[in-house]
């Protein structure tokens, strides 16, 4: 028991790290009026969209929570105290979403006046603030589930009849981050989406006007978005998928207790050894996020991933000594689906949690190469941009298909692999491998928002070509560290979503899934059918919240009569404000601080609220229905449906969304066809720009709020597994 205080001091030590980066990020130059001004809109908006969130959360966690207790006072294999890990874990959910999106509206226009002395130093300023969003998750998430693994070990007394209980009560944790997550990354897409939208279409490609032109009234919105999406929605996604692969393997490695009595641990060594590593990942992260530096002209996608490798070298050393610390070095048990009695071995497991780190950083490289701006796929994207916006579409949807073959095969593979090393735990510790170094993974991914946002602030405060260039290089690397840490998110939610699977049969006691029991074949389509159904809720709502933001935009447009003039002035200049002169440029100066920013902020924040419900209850009332009236065999058909049609529709619409935007940025720089250049503003930019407009809500909504889907399913059936056994 004493071990498990390594993962509260790393708990605490991720803490102390995000708390001495946020004060080193305020003490940063802010930069000039203009960009505190912006980046105050920006803060003010994400905040309000929080706000109105856990408004409507505080009213879910509390009614869920009662219907937890309930539930687990009539259940001997649970506790009421379920109710409190489901809140904690909610809380801890939502505090590092807030942690994260704070720093995050502090880093972005610090990150731009930091252009102004070197590449570096705004490279550094963007990772730091995402390192906080990083290290906030992994340091909530295993201090919280550490924290009361000890107090309820403590409080129920040990014994492997208690060991169901304890982690049964202790799987409410998992449930409370998995539904803020959900609802964080379906609001948060819906709100990115439908601003990105309403800037695109109507100030890109109806008024002609440049991304992020102060004149746009949509662009704040825009800007608030990539935070609430990219970085409180996918906090929110790896935060639930790292617990729920630290409480899945921890299920699973309960079985073990009774072989393990001579361990030295109680028995307990296979539960501990994945709050072990999630610790020793943190320590891994830490160290790495020190080695990312880079040099005035070089390459800033290089810097970020010696971080990632020397966090993984680190964490592949350091977790070869913790399994064979804890673990024997060989023992004996039951299997988990059948009566075969397996030998187990320590270095088997630290195979399976090699497997699941190696195949994340594969998937990471094949995700760069569907979506990645020049490579071949994306490239054909563009080119059949110039016969229209159907052969993009086209070629898009091919693209994206095509993406699902390998990653689904490296899954595959990581799934055989880990089984015949280490059986089913060996499948749950392949996943905790995948996620063990979250917190500079995290760290990278939301560098890109902050650098976005960088670039936009710079775009708005129309600072010196020299600023703009270095963003620019910042915000292209963002685009990349943003498709590989949607597929990396999708490739951990598939294993992860496994080993609550396989926890749940542990729980619920379900040895086979029989696939020609008619009940289990009908949950198995009807769980294939729900990922649809759940797409199209969420692509239908940024549909709806895009057209109010389009007519909003429209409207300004059209109303107010200083933007009127000066988008006539920017017309006849072609787009150019920099060489305005005379009555041009007073009209231009006179339509400063007209647009209504506000009113675009607050049409994407009730969008979002209002539609991101429907789809939040879908994942939580079907595998309750479905348990609870056809029992734990249709419950188990259906999240293999689930999981299966989950994983393939979220690779293919986040990678078909991600080629679609970097095939539309290719024009900036000039796309080659047949001799002819093309360049932005050209017809087959539009075409480009339609494209990247049907792909937004795939990339940024449905397909990411997927990974949450399948994981939080499973997670309801875990909770739910001791009351239909």
């Amino acid at each position: 028991m004493n071990y498990v205080f390594f993962a509260v001091f790393a708990g605490i030590l991720a803490l102390l790290y995000s708390f001495w980066k946020t004060n080193w990020i305020s003490k940063q130059d802010p930069g000039t009026e203009k960009m505190q001004k912006i980046g105050s809109f920006i803060a003010q908006g994400a905040m309000a969209f929080l706000k109105a969130e856990y408004k409507v959360l505080v009213v879910f966690v509390i009614s869920i929570a009662i219907l937890l207790s309930i539930s687990g006072a009539n259940s001997k294999d649970s506790h009421p105290l379920i109710a409190l890990s489901f809140i904690i874990g909610a809380l801890s959910s939502a505090l590092a979403g807030f942690l994260g999106m704070r720093v995050a509206t502090k880093a972005n226009y610090r990150t731009t006046n930091a252009a102004k002395n070197s590449l570096n130093l705004a490279l550094k300023v963007a990772f730091t603030g995402g390192s906080v969003m990083g290290l906030s998750v992994v340091g909530l998430g295993i201090f919280g589930l550490s924290v009361l693994f000890i107090i309820y070990e403590n409080f129920f007394g040990f014994s492997y009849e208690n060991s169901v209980i304890v982690l049964n009560v202790l799987s409410g944790f998992s449930l409370g981050a998995s539904s803020i997550a959900l609802f964080a990354r379906v609001g948060g897409g819906i709100y990115t989406k439908a601003a990105d939208v309403g800037a695109d279409l109507v100030g890109k490609v109806e008024a002609g006007i440049p991304e992020d032109h102060p004149l746009n009234p949509a662009t704040i919105a825009d800007n608030v978005g990539d935070n609430v999406g990219d970085v409180a929605g996918m906090g929110a996604d790896l935060f639930e998928s790292y617990v729920g692969s630290i409480v899945g393997t921890m299920v699973i490695g309960s079985a073990f207790i009774p072989s393990l009595q001579n361990d030295g641990f109680g028995g307990l060594s296979a539960v501990i050894l994945p709050m072990i590593l999630a610790g020793i990942g943190i320590i891994a992260s830490i160290l790495g996020t020190f080695s990312v530096r880079v040099k005035e002209g070089g390459n800033p996608q290089a810097a970020l991933n010696t971080g990632q490798v020397v966090a993984g070298v680190l964490m592949i050393v350091f977790s070869y000594f913790a399994i064979k610390f804890l673990l024997p070095e060989s023992w004996t048990a039951s299997s988990l689906i059948s009566e075969e009695t397996i030998t187990y071995t320590a270095n088997g497991v630290f195979y399976a949690t090699i497997t699941g780190l190696i195949v994340g950083i594969l998937i990471g490289f094949i995700t760069e190469y569907y979506t990645g701006s020049g490579k071949p796929p994306v490239a054909q994207i563009a080119k059949q941009s110039t016969t229209g916006a159907a052969t993009n579409i086209i070629a898009g949807l091919g693209v994206g298909m095509q993406s699902t073959a390998i990653p689904v095969t490296l899954i595959s593979a990581a799934i055989i692999f880990a089984y015949y090393f280490a059986g089913l735990y060996g499948i749950a510790i392949s996943a905790l491998g995948m996620l063990v170094n979250t917190g500079i993974q995290l760290a990278v991914d939301a560098y890109g928002p902050i650098s976005d946002n960088a670039g936009g602030i710079a775009e708005m405060s129309e600072q010196p070509p020299e600023v703009r260039s270095r963003t620019d290089k910042l915000d292209a690397v963002g685009n990349t560290t943003a498709a590989i840490g949607k597929g990396f998110a999708i490739a951990s939610a598939a294993l992860t979503a496994l080993a609550l699977f396989s926890a749940f049969m542990k729980q619920a006691n379900v040895k086979v899934i029989n696939i020609s029991d008619p009940n289990v074949i009908a949950g198995l389509f009807f769980g294939a059918m729900i990922p649809f159904l759940f797409s199209s809720f969420a692509i239908g709502a940024v549909g709806r919240a895009a057209m109010d933001m389009i007519n909003e935009v429209r409207r300004q447009f059209n109303e107010i009569p200083e933007l009127k003039a000066a988008l006539e002035v920017l017309k006849k200049h072609q787009g150019n404000s920099s060489n305005l002169k005379g009555k041009d440029k007073e009209i231009f100066e006179a339509a400063e601080g007209k647009a209504e920013y506000a009113k675009c902020v607050e049409i994407s924040t009730k969008a979002a609220i209002r539609e991101m419900v429907i789809p939040g209850l879908l994942a939580i009332i079907i595998p309750l229905l479905v348990g609870f009236i056809f029992g734990p065999n249709s419950l188990g058909g259906l999240l293999a449906g689930v999981t299966a049609t989950g994983v393939l529709l979220a690779i293919f619409q986040s990678n078909a969304g991600g080629a679609w935007d970097n095939a539309k940025k290719m024009f900036e720089g000039g796309v080659e066809v047949e001799g002819k250049i093309y360049k932005k503003g050209s017809d087959a930019h539009k075409a480009a720009v339609v494209g990247d407009t049907v792909g937004d809500p795939l990339k940024d909504t449905s397909g990411p709020s997927l990974n949450i889907l399948i994981k939080l399913m499973s997670v309801v059936s875990l909770v739910i597994a001791p009351l239909i056994k």
